[in-house]
């Protein structure tokens, strides 16, 4: 059947036919849909809410299709009491969400987002600059240095983890000093 030819069935057979052919459930989209956006919007008192909710209405009817049976002839009465339901569930689950919120503490450290996020900005900035300082240092260095000076390991930790003689930690870090010294040196003249 085509959708021209929906127009003349009830919502009864409309609702029988889409158990097997979900263009009749357009069919009943099409009649209904405005009167159970109008109804979720005057319960909710929030438009963008009620085109979600109509939504999962819908949603709700297609899933149950092959199982209803109307009443009457209308599918209205059903939609809007499925409508009713949903708005219901919805406005509960707000209020719990807000009630749960209304429990949790404040944040201890009363340090605010913008705080924060200047921290986190200042921070990324020291990074970059010793990523930069750490650049004429060779892999090998560098990674010495992050272990031992930075990482606060001993010579024989960083040798352990590294796979490496306690003298190579040694001689790797002279030489990154020395390199981090003559580079220091350049930039301040």
């Amino acid at each position: 059947m085509t959708m021209g030819c929906y127009s003349e069935v009830s919502d009864a057979d409309l609702v029988s036919m889409a158990a097997k052919d979900p263009d009749a459930f357009g069919e009943l989209f099409t009649r209904h849909s405005r009167a159970v956006y109008a109804y979720c919007a005057r319960r909710t008192g929030d438009l963008h809410q009620a085109e979600d909710l109509t939504s999962v209405v819908f949603l709700e009817a297609f899933l149950r299709r092959r199982k209803l049976q109307l009443s009457n002839m209308s599918a209205l009465p059903w939609l809007l009491g499925v409508a009713h339901n949903v708005t219901r569930n919805a406005q509960r689950s707000l209020r719990r969400h807000r009630s749960a919120l209304a429990r949790v503490p404040p944040a201890s450290d009363s340090a605010s987002s913008e705080d924060e996020a200047i921290e986190r900005i200042e921070a990324e900035q020291a990074l970059a600059r010793a990523t930069e300082a750490l650049r004429p240092l060779s892999q090998v260095e560098r990674g010495v240095v992050l272990l031992v000076l930075w990482g606060e390991l001993s010579y024989a930790e960083a040798a352990s983890t590294l796979c490496i003689p306690i003298g190579t930690v040694r001689s790797r870090l002279a030489s990154a000093r020395h390199k981090l010294a003559a580079a220091t040196i350049t930039r301040t003249k």
